[in-house]
């Protein structure tokens, strides 16, 4: 076994637990052994459940000798982001609202990982209320393993950082405006946004209703496959749910991916991107037409004005779901999701319309590009992963979020929160100084599948995704 049981993708360990060869007590101890070794300084996780996982793994072991193995996520160890309600196990949200909250239940989709056989490590840090800012207030902020001066993404950080510094085999996150896609792309590791609906928000804490999407954080297309199938499907406490076409995700990801018709964004992102950003994706285009996919330029005229759209809806949201909260306990809201809140209360109801108008027309053109193309290409982020502010002064922090959202942003992830498209960011290079570079494939709603397909293609033909951030 030449990769050290850390490194291990979920599919590599489901093949040699099938085989009898590993033991899920062996790996998920070789987990817990890399958190208590390395979690001091990456400040990953908020809870460690190691009794917990031993004992789950244990019963894994048993369940597999005597013939009931569950399938390949059966006695694999994972973690979830700290906003998914884990039963008898505190879930924060990053909020002292939440510090010693409890839940009585799991999150549905914690719950389908639970009856697929997974293993549960423990929560994992984010940002307060996943709404996107460095800042936790139950945990210190993660640190990026990679390098430790820069963004780990928001607000799945924990999750990111798990992944990519082999303290959890996969991890779920949530994504409002580009959540799972940031940070996977900071920390160099795969994370999937699935469709809207594929998988349960139940008992998950909301930021935006219609925005909010749960999704899985792995080094591989090929795991987000497998932990994907155990999640995706409708659910009666959620309404939005929606069944999969089809929910063999890990059998349709080997499929070729010659003939699909992949849409470019060059004009845009050549145009604001940083040109490190920019020549990786050329890079990674190039890799997907010699695999005998047709890479095409294309234009989405609606792009820009996402941005705008995504933020005044889930300002609007967000203040919908804390408005009680904020009344009665504002001085335990962390200073940066309080000022954002506030935002939240000046954007009008016309702005609130508006913004919906932008997504239906937004839907519109990427309808009409998708009936010519199978997948849209750009990148996740202008720039690599930036530099953490100095700064800790809401003041500061609310100004630059305003400067932000000026009419000439290209924010690339947000408008597939607003189509509720699949979306993904695959890791694609590094920078001259080490920080990751990754690409974004999206797809029409409900085809995860050609996604996952031509991500795993690119991946099979490069090693982007197989470099360690620490031993």
């Amino acid at each position: 076994m030449a990769e050290p049981l850390h490194y291990l993708t979920i599919a590599e360990a489901a093949r040699l637990i099938a085989a009898r060869e590993l033991s899920p007590v062996e790996l998920t101890r070789a987990h817990l052994e890399r958190i208590d070794a390395l979690d001091g300084g990456l400040k990953a996780y908020v809870t460690v459940t190691a009794d917990a996982a031993l004992a789950e793994a244990r019963a894994a072991e048993r369940e597999i000798a005597g013939g009931a193995r569950r399938g390949p996520l059966h006695g694999v160890p994972l973690a979830y982001k700290d906003l998914f309600d884990t039963a008898g196990v505190r879930t924060t949200a990053g909020s002292k609202l939440w510090a010693d909250r409890v839940p009585g239940a799991d999150a549905t989709v914690v719950a389908r990982l639970r009856e697929a056989g997974a293993v549960m490590l423990g929560k994992l840090a984010l940002s307060e209320f996943a709404a996107g800012a460095v800042k936790t207030y139950v945990s210190p902020a993660s640190v990026n393993p990679w390098a430790p001066d820069r963004f780990t993404g928001a607000s799945s950080s924990g999750s990111g950082v798990a992944v990519a510094a082999g303290l959890a085999m996969g991890a779920l996150g949530s994504d409002t405006g580009g959540s799972i896609r940031g940070p996977a792309v900071c920390c160099g590791i795969f994370g999937l946004k699935p469709t809207y609906g594929l998988l349960s928000r139940n008992g998950a804490a909301a930021l935006s209703w219609t925005l909010d999407h749960a999704g899985p954080m792995t080094r591989t297309a090929e795991d987000a496959a497998l932990m994907l199938a155990a999640m995706a499907g409708r659910d009666p406490a959620d309404a939005t749910t929606i069944d999969p076409p089809n929910g063999a995700y890990p059998a349709l990801i080997g499929e070729p991916v010659a003939g699909l018709r992949v849409g470019l964004l060059r004009g845009l992102y050549r145009e604001a991107a940083d040109g490190a950003v920019a020549d990786a994706v050329d890079a990674a285009a190039q890799v997907l037409a010699s695999l005998g996919a047709e890479v095409v330029e294309v234009e989405l005229p609606t792009f820009r004005q996402s941005f705008l759209a995504n933020a005044a809806i889930i300002m609007a949201e967000a203040l919908a779901y804390h408005r009680d909260a904020l009344r009665e306990r504002f001085d335990d809201y962390g200073p940066q999701l309080r000022d954002n809140l506030l935002l939240g209360a000046m954007t009008t109801a016309r702005d609130y319309v508006q913004s919906l108008r932008v997504r239906a027309k937004l839907m519109r053109e990427f309808a009409d590009l998708t009936d010519r193309v199978d997948l849209v290409m750009s990148p996740v982020f202008n720039e690599p992963a930036p530099l953490l502010p100095t700064e800790d002064d809401p003041v500061t922090w609310i100004a630059k979020m305003l400067n932000d959202l000026g009419p000439t942003t290209v924010d690339w992830t947000s408008p597939y929160n607003l189509l509720g498209a699949p979306a993904a960011s695959v890791p694609c290079g590094f920078t001259s100084e080490g920080v990751p570079l990754g690409f974004q494939l999206a797809a029409r709603r409900l085809d995860d599948a050609t996604v996952l397909r031509a991500a795993h293609a690119y991946q099979q033909a490069t090693d982007w995704h197989a470099r360690r951030p620490i031993p």
